[in-house]
């Protein structure tokens, strides 16, 4: 048996939508490591939360074709 269907809607709750926000983050990096390694792709995952932090990903140095 498997999970129930999550509805996605924004959470009202700040401390829930942080602790939400903080583990889906782990998950979607870990996600971007492993697709660049299984698949030898060149990957990169930008990430601000709500309160303005920076998280980030990159496979190789593709941040050098982003413009500032």
């Amino acid at each position: 048996m498997g999970r129930g269907k999550v509805a996605i809607r924004r959470i009202d709750n700040t401390t829930s939508r942080q602790v939400t926000f903080s583990k889906r983050r782990n998950g979607l990096l870990k996600k971007a490591k492993e697709i660049s390694i299984l698949c030898d792709a060149q990957v990169g995952v930008i990430l601000f939360s709500s309160t303005g932090k920076l998280s980030e990903f990159s496979s190789t140095r593709v941040t050098d074709g982003i413009a500032s």
